[in-house]
Order: structure tokens, then C-alpha cells, then sequence
């Protein structure tokens, strides 16, 4: 039972990163969105999975692996959405 409300957590929380990230995927714009959110999550994720694996822990292993990749992807899009509406602009 404790395993099974590790693992239903782990999937409400990434469900909610992942649909944020999407979302500005989808629209094509990081508006709203800062990118000091995706620097932060990244850095306290890292941190998080390192310390998950030290304490093989798998479902935080495995939840922190993943919300570390989802804040690359959502710094990546911040990035490339501001570089995108900066050229339009100057354009």
C-alpha cells in the first residue's frame, strides 16, 4: 500500500509538470512562463535524483528522473520561444 501511493504521487506530479510543459509546446510561446521556474526545478530535481539513487529509492528515482528531463525540456522551449519572439520582433 505505501508503494502504491508513492507511485499514484509521483504520477499526479508529473502529469501536472508534463501538461505545463506541453502546453507551452503546443501554443509556441514560453509566455507566462519563467524560466527561472524550469533553472529551479532542474537544479532541485538533479539534486533530488542524485540523493533518490543514494538511497535506492525507485520511486523517487524514477520521479525525479523524469521531472529533471521535463525542466531541460521546459528550459529548452523558455529559450527558444524568447529567441524566436526576439528575431520576430526585430524583424
Amino acid at each position: 500500500m505505501t508503494e502504491a501511493i508513492g507511485w499514484a504521487s509521483s504520477g499526479i506530479l508529473l502529469i501536472t509538470l508534463i501538461k505545463q510543459v506541453y502546453k507551452q509546446w503546443k501554443e509556441g510561446t514560453g509566455e507566462g512562463v519563467s524560466k527561472w521556474l524550469f533553472i529551479g526545478q532542474f537544479g532541485a530535481s538533479a539534486g533530488f535524483l542524485i540523493y533518490s539513487i543514494l538511497l535506492e529509492n525507485w520511486v523517487f528515482t524514477f520521479t525525479n528522473g523524469a521531472l529533471t528531463l521535463n525542466s531541460l525540456v521546459g528550459i529548452g522551449l523558455s529559450f527558444y520561444h524568447r529567441k524566436r519572439q526576439r528575431s520576430q520582433e526585430a524583424a
